[in-house]
């Protein structure tokens, strides 16, 4: 089987992709700073057999030039996330995403690897009322986190075209499941809500919760990366979702559900850089990927559920 590279392997995404990859029979190699991943994450796959774990930032040259040796699929999934914490602080997201990126791609090409996949955003899109969200539509990033990861795609789809090296970007619309970081400030919503009504706290919405969003389940994710890296498809982006929308609210009153509680949620300003509304069309990635959703948002947030609840 063959050799893979996931940068990011302490984070949500990173770490669950890497699991599958080695139940699939993958050598993996994981790489983490641990700027915003975490130990435990990397710990539940320490155990099993091909993988190697390396702690470096993805912008040393040296060390990530080595690991690419003799490496056949790249998964960069390693970004400092969140559209709040770019906005605080920009310079730390740019850095770490734009030149994080060029470095992994750089030494991809020299290390003659086959494929490379990068972890892209829905964010690209911006606050456009059209809906779903095409790849064909005009990118219109309205915060350093979705302009870092438009740059990520851009370069990374130009390198298709400059070296012989396939890449595809896929455009995450807003992954959740198990193993997602519920702490902190910038903490995703689905696992921040969980964390904090089962401790009976109300969790805080900004702006009226109209804002709608396509929860993507993480299991969906890892398999389009995984077609992405198997398939024949290059210098492609895609949409990464589940093709359907849930506002805020209806997210509360869902896990007011799952959860058997009846907390009502607090309300502030909206975020500067938050879009309204994020909707995908995944026909592009199920046309040239294979791509079909397999687990929808009430299962998926059920399955994550059960899962802070055995925490």
């Amino acid at each position: 089987m063959p050799t893979a590279l996931v940068t990011g392997a302490a984070g949500f995404i990173g770490s669950n992709l890497a699991a599958t990859l080695l139940d699939k029979g993958y050598s993996v190699r994981g790489v983490d700073n641990f700027a915003t991943g975490r130990e435990k994450n990397v710990e539940r796959l320490r155990d099993s057999e091909g993988f190697t774990f390396h702690e470096a930032d993805i912008r040393d040259q040296e060390t990530i030039g080595e690991l690419m040796t003799g490496v056949e699929y790249v998964f960069h999934q390693a970004a400092v996330p969140s559209v709040p914490r770019s906005v605080d602080d920009p310079v730390t997201t740019t850095d770490a995403n734009c030149t994080g990126t060029a470095t992994v791609l750089d030494a991809a090409r020299r290390a003659d690897v086959d494929t490379v996949v990068v972890a892209s955003s829905s964010s690209v899109y911006g606050s456009s009322e059209r809906l779903p969200k095409v790849e064909t539509m005009e990118e219109r990033p309205e915060s350093p986190y979705a302009l870092s990861k438009h740059f990520t795609e851009k370069l990374a789809l130009q390198c298709s075209d400059l070296y012989d090296i396939d890449t595809v970007a896929l455009r995450y619309f807003n992954i959740f499941g198990p193993w997602q970081d519920p702490e902190g400030d910038y903490a995703a919503v689905i696992p921040k809500f969980i964390d904090l009504m089962l401790e009976g706290e109300r969790p805080v919405i900004y702006g009226d919760g109209e804002q709608s969003r396509d929860f993507t389940y993480i299991e969906n994710a890892v398999e389009a990366n995984i077609l992405a890296a198997e398939g024949d498809v290059t210098g492609e982006a895609f949409n990464v979702g589940t093709g359907g929308r849930v506002t805020v609210n209806e997210l509360v009153e869902a896990l007011n559900e799952s959860l058997g509680t009846d907390i009502e949620p607090e309300y502030d300003d909206p975020r500067p850089g938050d879009v309204r509304h994020s909707h995908a069309d995944v026909s592009k990635a199920t046309e040239l990927l294979g791509y079909e959703p397999t687990v929808g948002f009430a299962e998926g947030l059920e399955r994550t559920v059960e899962f802070f609840w055995s925490e």
